[in-house]
């Protein structure tokens, strides 16, 4: 656990994971106390330039390095299953400080969104009983996730002092539960190229591109492509997504140039204006007019399914669960009373089942975010949301989730590319005294009394059931015997 003094020897105590529990070869260890916030940490050592590289080692340094793992060496899935798997076999077998580590464990990742992200589909996939809460490390561009919970948008420091610093707050936070949105994307299978119309590592990880979903899935459907996954943060599709598109594509290239936070910023910033998405929206061409490239619907009520008519000066439109997008903007603000009785609109809380949709003409509106009750163009509040793409002027659009943009072709004869929101269930994050997030069952947050009383999603037992998982890997499951 490294040479530290004796004062921050019994802090670390409190985080320390034995080596036995963490892996099934190991030998059992006789340990004397019970520690009282165990961790396991995840780090994007490729995010934040340098600093995921130097909060891996300062980590490593403090913890046992069996117990910080490199996401860039082994993936989450294949860490979880395998902790929990000898968790239980150890409590079979009568271990009681298994059980208490399994019980108060916590998750911290540091990475961007789509890191988190991913780290939390793997979590819901596994179907634990108790599942960890997870705390976010800002070390991405937007760092919305960290932003909503209190955790900050800035890059940490990567020094001993802030890693034990942000270690003592995970110990006071506290629990969050968030709703999580399932989200389904069908397309047909090319007649001519390859069988996967996008490139498996253009996806990104919350929707598990590397494996469709299988024959055997209720949802699969001969001669298309289903992909199945989660968000927790946003959808987003038009001109927001292709300027993040741009800034990805970039970073990919000349990675050497992207290892200051701010310099990232302002790099974002310049693509917006070669991408257009600060030029008028009068003159603009089909291909960025969202109301031409798809028929939206929603459901406001379980089961029905309405079309939103949407103006043709929108160019982006953003399904937002959190009071965060774009590095700390709320897009949908706070309705006043009167647009709250007229559009019966609420404030956006994180875990009321409803997602808040919200549309922007161009950069300059979303500059209005900047002001004190700036806000987006509020479209609606849905328990449910379907895009569908048709035959048109363009052969593509962008998309984005939780901060991971890929381009999407769209159909080039009489089918259509689908892509569905719906609510699947919550999460549990740690927050911290600045949250930012707000609770319908909190009783300080405004308009906390508004969700209706039939909160159900209208799905059926089959429809349930084929959603019980984000990924498509067998393998995020735990062994039935664990179960």
């Amino acid at each position: 656990m490294g040479d530290c003094n004796s004062e921050t020897n019994r802090l670390l105590k409190e985080f320390y994971v034995p080596n036995y529990i963490l892996d099934p070869e190991s030998e059992r260890e006789p340990i004397s106390y019970t520690p009282g916030c165990p961790v396991i940490v995840f780090i994007n050592s490729r995010s934040g330039g340098q600093l995921g590289g130097d909060l891996l080692v300062t980590y490593r340094q403090l913890l046992n390095e069996l117990q910080v793992f490199d996401l860039k060496e082994e993936a989450p899935d294949k860490v979880l299953h395998r902790l929990y798997s000898n968790l239980e076999k150890l409590k079979s077998d009568g271990d009681n400080l298994a059980a208490e580590i399994q019980k108060r464990l916590r998750l911290i990742v540091a990475g961007g969104d789509g890191t988190a992200s991913w780290l939390l589909g793997v979590v819901c996939d596994l179907k634990l009983a108790h599942p960890p809460p997870v705390a976010t490390v800002p070390l991405g561009t937007g760092n919305n996730l960290p932003f909503s919970f209190g955790w900050g948008k800035k890059n940490p420091g990567t020094d001993r002092q802030s890693v034990k610093s942000f270690l003592e707050q995970v110990t006071k936070a506290t629990e969050m539960k968030i709703d999580s949105w399932h989200i389904v994307m069908r397309m047909r299978i090319p007649k001519e190229g390859s069988c996967d119309p996008i490139a498996p590592p253009e996806l990104p990880h919350s929707l598990h591109a590397f494996q469709r979903v299988p024959n055997a899935d209720s949802l699969n459907r001969n001669g298309y492509c289903t992909f199945r996954g989660g968000f927790w943060n946003y959808f987003s599709m038009g001109m927001d997504a292709q300027v993040s598109y741009a800034f990805h594509s970039e970073r990919k290239l000349h990675p050497e140039k992207f290892k200051n936070q701010l310099v990232n910023q302002s790099t974002y910033a310049k693509l917006g204006l070669t991408q257009g998405w600060f030029l008028p929206s009068l003159p603009q061409t089909s291909s960025r007019n969202i109301a031409q490239l798809a028929t939206i619907k929603v459901m406001r009520k379980p089961g029905y399914w309405e079309k939103l008519n949407i103006s043709h000066s929108i160019r982006s439109i953003i399904c937002l669960n959190l009071p965060s997008f774009s590095g700390g903007f709320n897009p949908w603000g706070t309705p006043s009373k009167r647009k709250a009785r007229d559009r019966d609109l609420t404030a956006p809380f994180v875990d009321d089942g409803l997602i808040e949709i919200v549309g922007f003409r161009d950069a300059w509106q979303g500059l209005l975010l900047l002001t004190p009750k700036g806000h987006g163009t509020r479209l609606a509040q849905a328990r449910g949301v379907r895009f569908e793409f048709h035959k048109g002027a363009a052969e593509h659009t962008y998309m984005r989730l939780d901060g991971e943009p890929w381009k999407q072709p769209l159909p080039a004869d009489d089918d259509k590319v689908v892509v569905e929101i719906s609510h699947l269930g919550q999460v549990n994050m740690l927050a911290t005294l600045n949250c930012r997030s707000k609770s319908i069952n909190d009783p300080s947050s405004p308009s906390s009394g508004q969700q209706d009383e039939d909160s159900s999603s209208g799905e059926s037992e089959e429809d349930t059931e084929a959603k019980r998982k984000f990924g498509a890997a067998d393998t995020f499951k735990l062994p039935t015997a664990y179960e």
